[in-house]
Parts: structure tokens; C-alpha cells; sequence
């Protein structure tokens, strides 16, 4: 009976260090999975951020081509005025020479504001993104 009573009783150490350990990894699993739900979480808000600075940018990008075009449109509007009015070959041409001058620098003005605009918006929109990059890089190496 001696020999009965200890099985039984190293059966129920061992079922009950069993369920113990069991219990002890679903908890850690579930620990794990609260914590990629976070990591995922903040992920998707980094990429909301990103794609809102994005679109920001290329509503400003559009915004600034419309008022450039209405600029464009009126100066060659006011330049045909100008031109039909000449009273020379030659003042036809200095009126032609002067417009196509101040169109080139308000293209190339355009051009520049434009560039930063797009680079404004790059920046804006890669940050949060750079941000999560770099958390995942320092939570993998703190977990070495």
C-alpha cells in the first residue's frame, strides 16, 4: 500500500507541476500576444500618420500648381493684350522677349517651391515610419 500511496502521490506532484507549467506558458503566451497586439497597433497608427502627411503634402503640392497655373494663364492673357497692341516688329518682339523671361522665372521659382513642398511631404511622411523602424530595431536588440 506504501508503495501505492507514493505513486499516487508523485502522479499528482507531477500533474500538478503539469497544469502549473502549462498555466505558466499559456500566461506567457498571452503576454506575448498583448504585446504584438501593441507593436501591431502602433504600426497601423504610424502608417495612418504617414499616409495623412502624404496626402497633406499632395493637397498642398496641388494647391500650389492651380494658384501657379491661374498666374500663368493671366500673364499670358495680359501678355497677347500686350502683343496685339504693338505698333512694331520690334516692340512685338521686346514684348515677347519680356513675357517669355518673366514666364521662365515664374516656372523655375514654381519649380523650386514645388520641390520643397514634395520634400516636406517625404520627410513628413516617412517620419512616423522611421519612428516604428527604429522601435522594432531596439526592442529585437534588447531582447539578445
Amino acid at each position: 500500500m506504501a508503495a501505492a500511496e507514493t505513486f499516487k502521490a508523485t502522479v499528482e506532484q507531477f500533474t500538478v507541476a503539469g497544469n502549473q507549467a502549462f498555466k505558466d506558458q499559456v500566461e506567457k503566451n498571452l503576454a506575448g500576444l498583448n504585446e504584438l497586439n501593441a507593436h501591431s497597433k502602433k504600426n497601423l497608427e504610424a502608417v495612418v500618420a504617414s499616409v495623412t502627411a502624404a496626402t497633406k503634402g499632395a493637397e498642398s503640392l496641388g494647391a500650389q500648381y492651380m494658384a501657379y497655373s491661374k498666374t500663368a494663364v493671366e500673364n499670358q492673357v495680359a501678355a497677347a493684350k500686350a502683343l496685339s497692341g504693338a505698333k512694331s516688329v520690334q516692340e512685338a518682339v521686346e514684348l515677347q522677349t519680356t513675357w517669355a523671361k518673366s514666364a521662365m522665372e515664374l516656372y523655375m521659382a514654381q519649380v523650386g517651391k514645388m520641390g520643397e513642398t514634395v520634400a516636406a511631404a517625404v520627410k513628413d511622411s516617412m517620419k512616423p515610419l522611421n519612428e516604428r523602424v527604429t522601435a522594432t530595431v531596439e526592442k529585437l536588440q534588447s531582447v539578445k
